[in-house]
Order: structure tokens, then C-alpha cells, then sequence
């Protein structure tokens, strides 16, 4: 089964656009919400207590249809990425609903709820109120245009306490205040890194490319059979992390990483000074034996570091052997010498 990324946040956060942009990428079926297709929409934001009731139902049975037709479907032949989630709903509900009302649907969602497939990845993007208001204004959306302010203040608080208290799926929360993913490709890299590295912590789900993930012990065993490639041993560290639960953070892995260059630096310190002693002794070969003294250690000690690397570039979504590859051929057309004298 191929991985389900759901998108979620507030009205005119940008879950739709983000949507659209992701599903090349991941090579995935975007399900979008289908809410211009709610007759009682501009109704409702007309007249709330009037209108709620025929509102939620209609978007309860018409998100309960697609999330049930589409998406077990799509995700037989791909990734899928959806703009909302079916359990959302509930959140508008409670919101929008009183009494009787809200009893009769809280009876149909729970009915409905249980079919419903939960996604892989939650992506929850975050905004200020300042900035929603500017967001929906500017896509200027007919039903859109009279929409009370407090409302979406309402929704905005009411949706960080939901999402906090409902999640039912890996959680990635974005702060969209400052970035744009439309205009500047950078954040949309940014994003796309740390949805991989979300997918690649998953522990016993689909790994990021859609294939079935197996275990570290079984990666090991083929690799010590045969020569492998970096990408083997990026998918080994993806599986061996989502087993053992390692913290995924890139941060506190670039810590770990100068902690272990820290400690191949003190086996190079005593290499440095071993071949001093040799030398003077009248070794013959002082730094070769200096180093076969330490070999052990400074083995130990590199394969730590190359480790935490090929953490670090799982977790930024970045395949190291073709960015070496790229980087090399890169390096090869460079004229050194040409660029010492410019320097």
C-alpha cells in the first residue's frame, strides 16, 4: 500500500496550493476537497445558526464518498496527497453545532469514521490570524468575502488544540508566516526534505519511495553478502531509525556527528603523536605504523561519523551518493589553480 499524506490547517492557510505542489514531486494523486460543491456554503457563512446543520451533514456524507472511493483506489497505484482529512470534520461540528443537532451528528461521523482510511503523514500548517485574513482576502473567493474575522480566530485556536489531541498519524506542523512555497523554491525544498524524513522514520509503514520496508537485521545480512552502494546504506539507516526509534531531528544529529568527529580527532591526535615518537626512534615507516597501532580505533571512529552522515542526509531527503556523484563531476572541470590566483 502506498503512502497517504493528508494536508490540514485552517481556512486559507494554504493546504490546496500545497497539495497541487507536492503531488509531481511524490508522483502522488492529489485528492482535493470538494467544497464548491456544497450548496448551503455561501448560506452558511451568511447565517451560521440557520445554515450549519445542512452545511456539516453535507460535508460529512460528501468527505465520507471520496475519502472512502478514492483514496483506498489511488493508493493501490501510488502516493496520495489530500487537503484535508475526514476526522476535521468533527472539529467544524463542534464549532458550528448545539443540542439535538450536534448529537444526531455525532452519531452519523461516528458511523461513517470507522471506514475511513487514517493518512501516514499529517502535515498541519500554522499561520496568524493577520496573515489568514491577508491569505483569504487576496483569493477573493465570492462566499469568502463577508467572513467574520472572529470565526476564523475560533478555527484557528480550535484547530491547534484538535490536531494536538487527534493525531492518529505521523505529525509534521509548519509555520507558514514566513515562507512561501509559491514564490521561493527554497521553502518548498525545505518542505519536501522534511516530509521525506518524516516518511523515512515511519517503523514497519512504506518507506518514501512507495517500496515495502524491510528490516535493519535483513538490509545488514545483504550488504555484508555484497558490495553495496550509499543509497543501500541510507536505506539501512532509514530502517535500522524507524526500528530502534532514534530521534529524527537534523539538528541534534549534526551535534552527534561533531561529537564523533571530536573523537576521531583525539585518534588522529594520538596517530600525530605515536608518529613522532617513531620518527625519532629512526622508524622507517613512522606514520604508517603510527597508524596501524590505532587502525582499530580510527576505524571504529570514521564508521561513526559516516553513520551520522548518512543520518543527516536521509533526514534532508538527499540521496549522498548522487549529490557526491554531482558534486565530484562538479570538481573535476574546476580550474584550481585559476581559482587560488583570483582568491
Amino acid at each position: 500500500m502506498q503512502p497517504y499524506i493528508a494536508v490540514e490547517g485552517v481556512i486559507g492557510v494554504g493546504k490546496t496550493t500545497l497539495a497541487r505542489l507536492l503531488a509531481p514531486v511524490f508522483n502522488a494523486t492529489a485528492v482535493l476537497e470538494e467544497f464548491e460543491e456544497n450548496p448551503f456554503l455561501s448560506s452558511f457563512y451568511a447565517d451560521k445558526a440557520r445554515y450549519a446543520f445542512q452545511t456539516q451533514i453535507f460535508f460529512l456524507l460528501s468527505r465520507y464518498r471520496q475519502q472512502t472511493a478514492r483514496i483506498p483506489l489511488a493508493r493501490q497505484q501510488g502516493p496520495v496527497i489530500s487537503d484535508y482529512t475526514f476526522a476535521k470534520d468533527s472539529l467544524f461540528a463542534h464549532l458550528t453545532l448545539f443540542g439535538d443537532e450536534l448529537a444526531v451528528y455525532e452519531r452519523v461521523h461516528e458511523a461513517l469514521a470507522e471506514r475511513i482510511p487514517k493518512p501516514d503523514l499529517l502535515i498541519y500548517l500554522r499561520a496568524s490570524h493577520e496573515v489568514l485574513m491577508t491569505r483569504i482576502a487576496a483569493r477573493d473567493r465570492p462566499y469568502e468575502r463577508n467572513m467574520d474575522p472572529a470565526y476564523i480566530e475560533q478555527l484557528r485556536i480550535a484547530y491547534d488544540d484538535f490536531i494536538m489531541a487527534n493525531r492518529s498519524s505521523s505529525l509534521l506542523v509548519l509555520e507558514t508566516d514566513d515562507i512561501d512555497y509559491v514564490k521561493r523554491n527554497d521553502d518548498l525544498e525545505a518542505i519536501i526534505a522534511a516530509i521525506r524524513g518524516k516518511l523515512a522514520e515511519r517503523n514497519g509503514h512504506t518507506a518514501a519511495d512507495g517500496q515495502a520496508a524491510e528490516s535493519p537485521e535483513h538490509i545488514l545480512t545483504a550488504l555484508a553478502m555484497q558490495a553495496g552502494h550509499l543509497a543501500d546504506f541510507q536505506a539501512f539507516h532509514r530502517s535500522l531509525d524507524a526500528d530502534k526509534g532514534f530521534d529524527p531531528d537534523p539538528f541534534f544529529n549534526f551535534i552527534m556527528l561533531t561529537e564523533e568527529i571530536g573523537e576521531l580527532a583525539r585518534e588522529l591526535k594520538t596517530v600525530h603523536r605515536l608518529q613522532s615518537q617513531l620518527s625519532q626512534q629512526g622508524h622507517a615507516a613512522p606514520l604508517a605504523a603510527a597508524i596501524n597501532r590505532q587502525r582499530e580505533r580510527l576505524q571504529d571512529e570514521l564508521a561513526d561519523c559516516l553513520a551520522y552522515l548518512l543520518k543527516l542526509s536521509n533526514y534532508a531527503g538527499i540521496d549522498l551518493e548522487q549529490a557526491y556523484l554531482a558534486k565530484m563531476a562538479f570538481n573535476t572541470q574546476r580550474d584550481w589553480d585559476q581559482e587560488e590566483e583570483d582568491t
